[in-house]
């Protein structure tokens, strides 16, 4: 009898958990492929098939931050007049730096070694990262729950590296960190989101943020010389195309949906993206014949069990007690 009113309550909590719009749950799965899918992209777009070097990763990282620039630059338009208030554009600029440009300069560095689903698997250290960020900057007092879930995702996060670095990946540590700091800017982008920019549309928010990077970017693109090698590379054409599709898609289009979903939902719901995007990526990874040991997947469920504690922990509880009593 216990363990029939132990399913029920794990069943009930768990449809209380999924019992959301479907028009967003769908938003949320189509967000995570194309996240899930921008590792193997850009590995796609800095090698060829046979491994040779195409672009370096600080071209492909200023390409894909310049084109999603330009891509949102006509939507941005209308509200150019607000980036004349000082704290307003140092509030964009602020995350666009840290949710975009530095991030995409540290992923394609961090690709040039370790495998795009462990890429993956590292990046779910977001939500870890949003929290402490929250609690440390932004006066957000953390739940038991959260605490257990930030501390389960952190061992995870720690067997991942160890496990990767074990099993004869070609990058090196600073190649995982690299992720690592990543995330931890991701979660500082998303509470200055989530709590300086609350007067603001999504469209607004994403469009102003990548203008605000546009120069930036567009030095980085020519600096880099970017430009040669489009021209010189016969193979550079290809790649070039994997890169488009990585800014326009994989950058601009995807920080829409996500702050969309934001809008339309929560932050907490759309945080669970990250539950989804180690998945597609090691599965699109596995497919171009990157390698992913058992060891590494348990690694990445324990990840994902911290995560799912941090943003869901409290509610399950609540409302397994609720139907116990």
């Amino acid at each position: 009898m216990v363990e029939k009113i132990s399913t029920a309550c794990f069943l009930n909590a768990y449809f209380c958990i999924v019992k959301q719009n479907l028009k967003n749950w769908l938003l949320l799965f189509l967000l995570a492929c194309i996240w899930g899918s921008s590792f193997i992209l850009m590995k796609k777009g800095m090698f060829d098939p046979s491994g040779d070097v195409i672009f370096s990763a600080p071209q492909v990282a200023s390409t894909r931050i310049l084109l999603a620039a330009l891509a949102l630059f006509p939507f941005a338009i209308p509200s150019l007049k607000k980036l004349y208030d000082r704290k307003n554009a140092l509030l964009f600029l602020s995350v666009g730096l840290s949710g975009n440009l530095i991030p995409a300069f540290l992923f394609t560095y961090a690709e040039t070694g370790i495998s795009s689903g462990l890429a993956g698997m590292l990046n779910s250290f977001t939500p870890i990262f949003t929290l402490l960020v929250g609690v440390l900057f932004f006066q957000i007092k953390a739940k038991l729950f959260q605490v257990i879930g930030a501390i389960i995702g952190t061992v995870g996060i720690f067997l991942l590296v160890f496990l990767g670095k074990s099993n004869s990946f070609t990058g090196n540590l600073e190649q995982i960190i690299a992720v690592i700091a990543a995330t931890l800017l991701y979660g500082l982008s998303l509470n200055l989101i989530k709590h300086k920019l609350v007067g603001f549309t999504s469209i607004e928010i994403t469009s102003l943020s990548f203008v605000s990077i546009l120069i930036p970017s567009a030095f980085a693109f020519f600096y880099f010389q970017t430009p040669t090698v489009i021209i010189t590379k016969p193979a550079a054409g290809p790649a070039f195309m994997y890169i488009s599709i990585l800014g326009i898609i994989g950058t601009a289009m995807a920080v829409f949906l996500f702050n969309g979903i934001i809008k339309k939902s929560s932050a907490l719901f759309a945080s669970s993206v990250t539950y989804l995007i180690p998945i597609v990526a090691v599965l699109i990874g596995f497919s171009f014949s990157e390698k992913i040991t058992y060891n590494q997947v348990g690694a990445m469920a324990i990840v994902l069990l911290g995560v799912f504690i941090v943003n869901y922990g409290q509610m399950v509880f609540s409302k397994m007690k609720e139907l116990l009593k």
